[in-house]
């Protein structure tokens, strides 16, 4: 398959560029958006660019898929997965490829980039008859792929609304530590989005990132930010934040506040993190066309739903995105 052929059913993307030696290498933001985040933080720069909810989608009678992949940074090991007819079938977990080869790493100092870059090839057989078929790339690495193949002739599925989803790490990915199993992940197996997922480890309601992206108008726009600022000491971030949004794609737009969930790892500050996400909701439920969820509704205030009482574990994504989905429909947004 070209690399043409293989963007006409690549999902989450904004734009392509194709690299040295025929390596394609999918992009959420804009390269406006891109130079904004390098000049102001590494942290945002390394994970803009990272393959955050890109998805490749088909409808085939194949029975064989493979593609060449080529790993260029990693934030947190996750995976790369197979869902058939919305049930995962298969998980290729990108450290197994990253220990070829070399001692075990000591993650105790984080996650440097290690053994990277790294090329290989991924083989997957798939049941017989006509499937629906979503391959999840690695949310919180970046994956450039090329010879993307196929054993029979593939469409490109239909999908509903466009929607642009803007986040921090946890809707970016981290925390399962599975790409098919984040809660943007979860939620869309059943609501079925053409999105594209701007959530970006460690961010923050940062006005300056919200630019017009020239051909891209979304239906609808989701934000799920807050959680990594709680310590200002006023909410004019917040203000500014909705107030860009709103000017850049108008007031009729619905747009969706998910305020932060819950979070016991710091319970120190726990009152005026309560205090700040009640200050979120009240900012974002003036604007007509902003409907507010309250984020503490959707994960248990348990250690048990949580990887580091932070970031949702895989438990907590799979509850977060099957009860925003029920909120969703239930508020028929």
């Amino acid at each position: 398959m070209s690399n043409d052929q293989l963007r006409y059913l690549y999902f989450g993307a904004y734009r392509f560029e194709e690299k040295e030696d025929g390596w394609l290498q999918a992009f959420q933001y804009s390269k406006a958006q891109e130079d904004y985040f390098k000049e102001a933080f590494d942290f945002w720069y390394e994970r803009c660019t990272a393959s955050t909810a890109k998805t490749i989608e088909f409808v085939t009678e194949a029975t064989k898929v493979s593609f060449d992949f080529k790993l260029i940074w990693m934030g947190s090991p996750d995976s790369f997965e197979l869902a058939v007819d919305g049930q995962i079938t298969k998980i290729a977990y990108v450290m197994d490829f990253l220990k070829e080869g070399m001692p075990e790493p000591d993650f105790s100092k984080g996650f440097p980039g290690w053994n990277l870059p790294k090329e290989g090839k991924i083989e997957w057989d798939m049941p017989e008859g006509k499937k629906s078929v979503v391959i999840y790339l690695p949310a919180d690495a970046t994956v450039l792929l090329r010879n993307f193949a196929l054993n029979a002739a593939a469409e490109r599925p239909v999908k509903n609304e466009k929607v642009l989803w803007l986040g921090d790490s946890i809707t970016q990915g981290f925390g399962p530590l599975r790409s098919g199993q984040t809660y943007v992940s979860v939620a869309n197996r059943l609501l079925n989005y053409d999105i594209i997922n701007q959530g970006i480890g460690g961010y923050i309601y940062d006005k300056n990132s919200l630019m017009k992206m020239e051909g891209y108008q979304p239906d609808k726009i989701i934000v799920a930010l807050g959680t990594n600022q709680y310590g200002d000491e006023t909410m004019e971030r917040v203000e500014e934040y909705y107030e860009t949004l709103t000017g850049i794609y108008g007031n009729e737009i619905p747009i969706l506040c998910i305020s932060p969930v819950w979070r016991g790892d710091q319970p120190e500050g726990y009152e005026k993190f309560v205090d700040f996400c009640e200050n979120i909701k009240k900012i974002a439920g003036s604007y007509k066309n902003v409907t507010v969820v309250d984020g503490f509704t959707l994960v248990p205030h348990l250690k048990e739903y949580y990887l580091d009482n932070l970031h949702p574990n895989c438990l907590g994504t799979e509850t977060y995105g099957r009860n925003l989905v029920e909120v969703i429909r239930k508020l028929g947004f």
